[in-house]
């Protein structure tokens, strides 16, 4: 039984590995710190946030986002760790708002692993507080607990962790809002309200409440996840979460996406570029003749805001999945209403001892089942409706999306040139809901990638109904991680993204054929253990120097001839080869790796790790997981939606793989 608790209440935990699911009007900051027995913090390496995500049992999402989800496990954290405290804060040098009381009360819960809620706080009572002590997890005589604080600050995050007795606070809490401000084109914000003429905000004009996204979906995101855009999330369109669909991820934590939480109300979304903060970016173009009255507007191709036609187009998906998302779960909510009524109407014809028998209660039940079909036809109608609209919608923006966007089919892909400036965005591929099968979302997740990729080769039942056994799931899943691998390799610049393949059986050899024919890899791919050590190696070694320079503010001091380039890892038949030391190496590089520019793609079947025990979770949550068939395993932020995720494969007897590998091959040649 769930406990509701008031200020000062607290609670015993019965479990030690945790969610903390965070609910705002608003994006807002979510920190985790850790602290000694008299809650002193020792240090910004006791403190999780956006900069730093993860710390001994804890791990935080990266971006501001109206939903979080925190990770814990008490039993990770460190012996001289007595309690855990979860800190919000709003965004500060942003356009939202710079108060709790100008907003809805957060809402704070802690659940099992399972979803099962243990408690829940409902922050109220704030006004000109701009961050908050929410609650903390504390040990007792070995025993944890949970107490609801609600402590409010005015001096917002500094004033905060100065109270926590943090050394440094100031310098601390300037780092984060660094960290947050650099994310904030992908935080995850409530979905507007939709206008009566089914025309959507963002095609109107003013910035409002701060810019969005994902992965996923959104999340996508999204999620995200952890919206798939960004990251559903998801993800995450980032990432997801949400695990991001930016999207599902972003992510729509969206897994990338996220996984499916309470919708919450916001205001209309600020598409302002995050790079240009104190100027509106300039309205879509008009390009389209206005619609005749009581005519819906004629879909056009890139008619979000936006500084450039790639930025619209990526805002206008981000629109689509969340226009998407909301009336879908307005036809949903209206065919529970109408369930519920019957029922209810039922139960009452049935108590009544006359209705029983006669036509009276013949009539009373016909009476309720035709009032029940009229609520369901109306709320398909307007989802039809809306349908249509968006189906239009993309039979107009897909055939206008770049390369970085566009699926292997489009004709973008036969004009490909190798480009000059990095997009974005990338397409990971599609997402879409049962009520609406044939519209599908472009997946977007936001350049550079903030979070690795797991693609999973479980044997698996997809969406369809179907089973794929292990041997082909490994193949299509290969085949999926090459296809993405392409991807990054034609929308970078020449030169400026390596690819490294760990192999340690071989067992990917044929999928691989494309990459290593062309020669767009580093080397050829790595077999058995001891090429396993040598890779790992050689990028731990590199994000620890380009760490080392970054932090000590001399970028410019790495050795000579270093490749500055961003580098992919893809890591097939996991865990096969790999020892104790080099799974702590690849966890290394999933949590540090992408904020120096080495990224990890994952192919491997999580049950086949399963013997190195919990060791691996963190691992698993820090990448976004994809999937080499249709499957529903990504959710957005908002109604909590389970978005199918198709993965962007290239089409049977294409060669545009091999086309678009060969120009990069050439290209970077004459770059070297």
């Amino acid at each position: 039984m769930t406990a509701e608790l008031v200020r000062g209440q607290n609670h015993p935990l019965s479990q030690a590995r945790l969610e903390i699911r965070i609910s705002a009007g608003t994006p807002i900051v979510a920190v985790a710190a850790l602290g000694d027995e008299n809650g002193r913090i020792h240090g910004a390496e006791w403190v999780a946030h956006p900069g730093a995500p993860t710390q001994p049992g804890l791990e935080v999402p990266r971006q501001a986002a109206a939903d979080h989800r925190l990770a814990v496990d008490l039993d990770a954290v460190p012996e001289a760790v007595h309690r855990v405290s979860v800190l919000l804060a709003l965004p500060v040098g942003g356009t939202g708002p710079v108060r709790f009381g100008a907003v809805a009360a957060p809402f704070v819960a802690v659940t099992g692993l399972d979803g099962g809620e243990v408690a829940s706080y409902t922050i109220s009572g704030l006004e000109a507080e701009s961050a908050v002590v929410a609650l903390e997890l504390y040990r007792r005589q070995g025993a944890w607990k949970v107490r609801a604080v609600g402590q409010g600050y005015a001096g917002g995050l500094a004033e905060l962790l100065t109270d926590q007795q943090l050394p440094q606070a100031h310098q601390l809490a300037g780092s984060i809002n660094d960290a947050v401000s650099q994310g904030l084109a992908r935080s995850v914000q409530a979905p507007p309200p939709r206008t009566a003429d089914g025309d959507r905000s963002r095609q109107a004009a003013a910035p409002a409440l701060g810019p969005d996204q994902g992965g996923t979906a959104p999340q996508p995101g999204p999620v995200p996840p952890v919206s798939p855009y960004g990251g559903l999330t998801p993800g995450g369109p980032g990432q997801p979460a949400p695990q991001q669909p930016s999207y599902p991820g972003s992510a729509p934590d969206p897994d990338a996406v996220t996984q499916p939480s309470a919708p919450t109300a916001g205001g209309p979304i600020d598409y302002s570029h995050p790079r240009r903060q104190n100027a509106a970016p300039p309205p879509p173009p008009p390009t389209a003749p206005p619609a005749a009255p009581g005519q819906p507007a004629q879909p056009v191709a890139g008619d979000a805001t936006g500084w450039s036609m790639e930025e619209r187009l990526y805002n206008q998906v981000w629109g689509m999945f969340e226009d998407l998302a909301r009336t879908t779960a307005a036809y949903r909510s209206a065919v529970d209403f109408a369930e519920s009524r019957i029922d209810k109407e039922l139960e009452q014809v049935l108590s009544d001892p006359r209705s029983r028998i006669g036509g009276q209660g013949d009539a009373a039940r016909e009476a309720a089942r035709a009032r029940h079909t009229q609520l369901v036809a109306q709320a398909r109608e307007a989802l039809d409706r809306d349908l249509a609209q968006l189906a239009a919608e993309a039979d107009v923006v897909e055939p206008a999306l770049p390369p970085a966007y566009a699926r292997w089919d489009n004709p973008a892909w036969h004009a490909y040139r190798v480009p000059m400036e990095i997009p974005m965005a990338l397409r990971l591929g599609d997402l879409h809901l049962p009520e609406a099968d044939r519209i599908r979302i472009p997946m977007l997740v936001r350049l550079p990638l903030e979070r690795g990729l797991w693609i999973d080769s479980g044997a698996a039942g997809s969406s369809d109904g179907s089973f794929t056994d292990s041997p082909t799931m490994s193949r299509l899943a290969m085949e999926t991680a090459v296809a993405h691998a392409a991807r990054l390799l034609a929308v970078y610049p020449a030169g400026e993204f390596t690819v490294h393949v760990i192999d340690p059986a071989g067992s990917g050899a044929q999928p691989l054929a494309p990459l290593v024919q062309t020669g767009v890899l580093a080397a050829p791919p790595v077999p058995g253990a001891a090429g396993v050590a040598d890779v790992l190696g050689r990028l731990t070694q590199r994000v620890d120097l380009v760490q080392m320079a970054v932090r000590g503010g001399a970028a410019d001091s790495l050795p000579p001839g270093f490749d500055t380039s961003q580098q992919l890892l893809i890591v097939n038949d996991f865990p096969h080869g790999f020892d104790d030391r080099a799974v702590n190496q690849l966890r290394y590089l999933a949590d540090e790796g992408p904020a120096f520019g080495v990224h990890l793609m994952m192919v491997a079947d999580r049950e086949q790790s399963s013997g190195y025990g919990p060791l691996l979770d963190p691992l698993w949550r820090s990448l976004l997981r994809l999937t080499p068939v249709a499957d529903d395993h990504l959710a957005d932020p908002w109604v909590g939606h389970a978005w199918t995720y198709e993965p962007s494969l290239v089409p049977p007897g294409s060669q545009v793989l091999q086309q678009v590998l060969s120009q990069v091959a050439t290209a970077r040649t004459k770059f070297t």
